[in-house]
């Protein structure tokens, strides 16, 4: 450590700190600079129960059991990262379970089909709930304490602080003082005057982030299990013209957390005008999608004003707390379908899914009532589309490009039982053939043709007509619904910027001693202490001792008069020569 004494200059740079320094000599200048609890060596109570459940509680709300806790919540969320979940999709659940015969009912027994609402999850989730309460409740009272406290008064030596300067000055202690605590104060330190010394203490912003990044977790963590438990997610498709209402009959498809009811759906219905899609035309780029634009008509409520909004993708329309996104677009071709004596069957709109970039789009055709062969039998009619908006002739494979160009449909027609009445559920997007015919042509091959805008396919034998009238463009949305997100939002930007602070803020105290010495020239004395070994606090004493020395200048060092050369070789009276 530095100990100088100036002579004159400026007093020498504040020693770098050194490991291992005495806390316990300090007294209540070296306590702990921090909130942390300080947590008991392990080993086994011995007061019976109270003792048992103290225990207890002190190792559940440290540091490493919470850290532990984290740990194996990240762990437990991988099985439902990777295992399909049943809250998610029953199908991959079912289809898991049949291709794995042994491990499936394993998986079953230890709730790895449904992680987030497992006993074991839930268990690990409320346990590091408990941790972080059971340790921020006393944090936060005890750093309220230490806000509401002054800075403790300087320890007896100085010369144990790991950063330490002095000097000798002529100025009166008292000024040094209040020069000191001025200074103090100015460079953002709480600081006052203790007996013989300045005491004065910075950086508590660093426990203002480390609490902020615990209450953050929690925010986070109720958060995400409140949007859990009350979420909900549908998807409907919507042709051109027509609307939907947010009821649960009216969605594809919806799941929703374990909580969840449907009076929780928000009261809103809307209309699709009109739907745009732009893609680029040349360079290597083409055909990608440039926007994608959903006009609609709202309203909240029954009564509701309508309202216009225009959907596009990453810009939802926002009700209360559901988003409706736009997800995805395709083409539904508009089909009449006519029996032997020329009576209309089927006439509307029929949506087919895109296979791939281009839209490229299959699909079926059902006409499940009112049609007759031509021996006048009820039958059911299924036909299987192909749809190539872009269609480039020597190449019935895939579309060329997604927009409407040269649009054509490519129809097989199937007669005979559909198979909707057997009870069984069936995609209205795939064409069940196991009960079907196919029609044949005077050749015996099945009748496959490409149909453009307006053209009619003949059924053989006087069984009916297909005709393509047209194409209609169909969206895709999804209404979702995530409560607290908002807060979860929050947390995350708090629990981030707590964490900054907790990092790169460091808790540090400043001691600026003035006392007269034994010839009557004051002596001032620097010294300070962080939380943790760090030049920082060095630095910053060099730096306000430089400034303080301005206004309390180092005084001479006293002069020791020089002994007389020639007297000083003669030996005293009686002395051995």
């Amino acid at each position: 450590m530095s100990n100088t004494t100036g002579t004159g200059s400026t007093p020498a740079p504040a020693s770098a700190p050194k490991g291992g320094d005495d806390r316990e000599e300090l007294g209540a200048a070296g306590s702990q600079l921090s909130t942390a609890p300080q947590e008991d060596a392990p080993g086994p109570p011995s007061m019976g129960v109270i003792g048992w459940a103290r225990w207890f509680w002190r190792q559940l709300t440290s540091m490493r059991v919470a850290l532990l806790l984290l740990f194996l919540l990240s762990l437990g969320a991988i099985p439902g990262s990777l295992i399909p979940q049943s809250g998610t999709d029953e199908t991959k659940v079912a289809d898991f379970m049949r291709r794995h015969s042994f491990v499936g009912p394993i998986y079953e027994k230890l709730g790895l089909f449904h992680v987030y609402s497992s006993v074991w999850f839930s268990a690990i989730y409320i346990l590091l709930f408990v941790s972080l309460i059971g340790c921020i409740v006393p944090r936060t009272w005890q750093f309220v304490g230490q806000l509401r406290s002054r800075p403790p008064g300087a320890p007896r030596r100085l010369t144990r602080l790991p950063a330490y300067t002095t000097w000798r000055t002529e100025a009166e202690p008292e000024q040094v003082r209040e020069a000191a605590l001025v200074l103090l104060r100015k460079r953002r330190f709480r600081a006052h005057v203790a007996g013989d010394a300045v005491a004065a203490e910075k950086g508590y912003l660093r426990e203002v982030g480390n609490l902020a990044f615990h209450i953050a977790l929690i925010v986070m963590l109720t958060s995400f299990a409140w949007g859990q438990l009350y979420k909900s997610e549908g998807n409907k498709l919507i042709l051109e013209g027509d609307g939907f209402s947010n009821t649960l009959t009216q969605y594809d498809d919806f799941k929703s957390g374990t909580l969840f009811d449907t009076d929780d759906l928000d009261p809103f219905s809307f209309h699709l005008d009109d739907f745009k899609g732009t893609y680029e035309t040349t360079g290597p780029n083409r055909g990608t999608p440039r926007t994608y634009e959903a006009d609609v008509d709202y309203s909240v409520g029954a009564y509701g004003k309508p309202r216009k909004r225009t959907i596009k993708v990453n810009e939802p329309l926002v009700v209360g707390d559901s988003k409706v996104y736009l997800t995805a677009h395709g083409y539904a071709p508009v089909i009449t379908v006519r029996d032997g004596k020329g009576d209309i069957v089927f006439d509307q709109a029929v949506a087919l899914l895109p296979l791939d970039s281009n839209v490229t789009s299959s699909g079926a055709i059902k006409v499940m009532d009112g049609y007759r062969n031509p021996e006048g039998v009820e039958e059911q009619l299924g036909i299987q589309a192909f749809f190539l908006p872009t269609y480039v002739p020597g190449n019935e494979v895939a579309s060329q490009f997604p927009a409407l160009e040269n649009p054509v449909l490519n129809l097989a027609p199937y007669h005979g039982d559909l198979g909707v009445n057997a009870g069984l559920p069936q995609s209205v997007y795939q064409l069940d053939k196991t009960h079907m015919k196919a029609y044949k042509d005077a050749k015996g091959q099945q009748v496959r043709e490409n149909l453009k805008p307006g053209e009619t396919m003949q059924l053989p034998g006087g069984a009916g007509s297909v005709t393509y009238e047209g194409t209609q463009e169909w969206a895709n949305f999804q209404v979702t619904r995530q409560p607290a997100s908002g807060w979860a939002l929050g947390g995350a930007i708090v629990a981030v910027f707590g964490l900054a602070g907790s990092l790169f803020i460091q808790r540090r105290r400043v001691w600026v001693r003035a006392v007269r010495g034994s010839d009557g020239v004051t002596v001032v004395e620097m010294g300070g202490l962080g939380r943790s070994e760090s030049a920082k606090v060095p630095e910053e004493l060099g730096d306000i001792a430089g400034i303080l020395y301005d206004q309390a200048p180092g005084a001479p060092d006293p002069e020791t008069p020089d002994p007389d050369p020639d007297t000083s070789a003669v030996p005293a009276e009686g002395a051995e020569k």
